[in-house]
């Protein structure tokens, strides 16, 4: 049976459509002429063309086109972003337009160009990493209109906005590399809506987790991420935090239910409604936790609550090696114990916990693990008897267990403090540089060992500490920052230790946020292609590159380092300030 000409014609048609590049479709249109030329002159011939060789040719001339398509699909893509024009934020007149129209549309107490401010706001001690440029004012909304006004106005001017809560982030992440307007929520720190037959809540972004948690305490419900103490929801949410209850109660993303988020050029949306689960178009709200502020600037937060555990423990264990404790840190959360917490502490950490004095009791310096344990009271004790029967088969020592809730606040206490007792022993020129990775819980044990030797050789004043639990841990090194040896000694011992747990299939970052100082290690775990897909996110959503730039950079901009030095001398158009 012959197949009639206009069959084979819909059939090169057909592939048209399902080959989406430009290419593909001239490559298609190719093939389509040569498939009816090759008809025609079978027909010519009076070569007889079947049903199978007709249907074999025609496959034949769509498998070809649609990899000629793809082969050059990257290519386009990388062309495309070749053709994107550097970002050209305004001039100092743009830029004193600006405040001036902000501070008219909603008053002169609302914008700051303070020095002390600008530098309060651009410069960090907690962060490994600054950059010399600060903001070129300050911006103190009371409500997301304020904030909506603010993004039109920087949208018309092209002004860098860069939000700003807590300001405890740790990898530079509200710096300002490119100057622009510091967006402060400190005026933003009120419960908007307290549901508490349906266990959520809807906050502003500089609301403490804590007074959150003091706030609705009676209602016998809390919020159970808990980073640092002095973290605020807003950058909770820009970085997907998460903190010593991890591992039971998960990451941030898990307890935001929906947000409201105000755009570049200052639309207002909210990502879905307020029941627990939903199917209902894109997992905006996911997009936007951990974004860091480069995709949308959020004013208000909807959370899920939990129930305040009936009962809670607190215990103590010490370890003869690092590698001992690490590892019966993962063989306990293997074994499926319910605890909800499990974090580690190294001996250079006690030893600073000793020094800093801020516990008000002396400890044991050795390898340490501190575990939580809550429920209902017969089940925090059965839990308490196979952590016990499973540590000791890795040497543990002996058990120090709360009798009373003030005796577990103070046995925790030197896990919630160890950042600030390594702050406490700074001296003039010491700097900190704290930084995290998490990889699979059966690799801990390896990475936590290998990174301790390797930071111990320093011969800094270096410790260990972190979330083994869900397998992510810290280092904290101090450093004479005045010295380039020290500094290029410390990075090179943090690099090595991110690169080595990428190997191991983890993460460059398990908590702080990627900021200025993870960008490199970021494009080592994802590769090119997944950031060119998070960049055209990005351009979607903020064409101009207005949002917190230096994150997730425009392909052509001078990319941020993890060099100090780097970036104080990379090529760049920052604003100039304005007095």
């Amino acid at each position: 049976m012959s197949i009639p000409k206009t069959l084979l014609v819909r059939g090169g048609r057909l592939w048209q459509y399902r080959v989406l590049t430009r290419h593909s479709t001239r490559a298609c249109t190719r093939f389509h002429t040569t498939t009816t030329s090759v008809h025609n002159a079978s027909w010519a011939s009076g070569t007889s063309w079947t049903t199978g060789r007709a249907l074999l040719f025609s496959a034949l001339a769509s498998s070809l086109a649609y990899v000629y398509g793809v082969t050059n699909a990257d290519s386009n893509l990388n062309a495309s972003w070749k053709k994107d024009k550097m970002p050209q934020y305004g001039t100092a007149k743009d830029l004193e337009k600006a405040i001036s129209e902000l501070r008219q549309s909603l008053g002169e107490d609302t914008i700051s160009t303070d020095d002390d401010d600008l530098h309060a706001h651009g410069f960090s001690e907690w962060s490994s990493i600054n950059v010399d440029q600060m903001p070129v004012a300050v911006a103190y909304p009371k409500s997301t209109a304020d904030v909506s006004q603010i993004a039109k106005v920087c949208h018309k001017y092209y002004m860098p906005m860069i939000p700003y809560s807590g300001g405890s982030s740790l990898e530079g992440n509200f710096s300002a590399p490119y100057g622009g307007l510091s967006i402060d929520f400190a005026f933003m720190d009120q419960i908007v809506a307290f549901h508490e037959d349906d266990m959520d809540i809807v906050v502003q972004p500089s609301l403490q987790w804590m007074a959150l948690n003091d706030e609705i305490k009676d209602s016998g419900l809390f919020l159970p991420v808990d980073p640092g103490p002095s973290a605020k929801i807003g950058g909770m949410v820009g970085t997907n935090c998460s903190g010593t209850n991890a591992v039971r109660y998960g990451t941030m993303k898990e307890w935001v239910v929906n947000l409201t988020v105000v755009l570049a050029d200052g639309t207002v949306i909210k990502t879905r409604q307020r029941p627990r689960k939903s199917s209902a178009g894109y997992n905006l709200t996911g997009l936007f936790v951990g974004s860091e502020g480069t995709l949308g600037i959020v004013t208000e937060i909807a959370l899920k609550l939990a129930v305040i555990p009936q009962e809670t423990n607190v215990a103590v264990v010490t370890f003869p090696t690092i590698r001992d404790a690490a590892a019966a840190a993962a063989k306990i959360i293997r074994t499926g114990i319910s605890v909800q917490c499990v974090e580690i502490m190294d001996e250079k950490q006690m030893n600073v916990i000793n020094r800093a004095g801020s516990t008000g009791k002396t400890w044991d310096e050795a390898p340490t693990l501190f575990f939580k344990f809550s429920g209902t009271k017969a089940g925090v004790d059965d839990n308490i008897k196979v952590v016990e029967s499973i540590a000791q088969d890795y040497k543990a020592g002996r058990f120090e267990f709360a009798q009373d809730p003030e005796a577990a606040q103070t046995l925790w206490s030197a896990r919630k403090k160890a950042l600030w007792s390594m702050l406490s022993l700074r001296t003039k020129g010491t700097e900190l540089w704290s930084t995290d990775v998490a990889v699979p819980l059966s690799r801990l044990a390896d990475l936590i060992e290998i990174s301790k030797k390797e930071m111990d050789d320093l011969g800094l004043s270096a410790s260990i500490l972190g979330h083994v639990g869900d397998g992510n841990f810290h280092e904290g090194i101090l450093y004479d920052n005045t010295n380039p040896n020290e500094r290029v000694a410390v990075e090179k011992c943090v690099h090595d230790m991110v690169d080595r747990a990428l190997e191991m299939e983890g993460t460059c970052t398990g908590e702080h946020g990627v900021g200025l100082g993870k960008q490199e290690s970021l494009l080592k775990e994802l590769g090119a292609d997944t950031i060119d897909v998070m960049r055209s996110i990005k351009r979607a959503l903020d064409p101009y590159w207005l949002l917190n730039p230096g994150k997730y950079d425009h392909p052509n901009l001078a990319p941020m380092t993890c060099t100090l030095t780097k970036l104080q001398n990379i090529s760049r158009r920052p604003q100039p300030m304005l007095k």
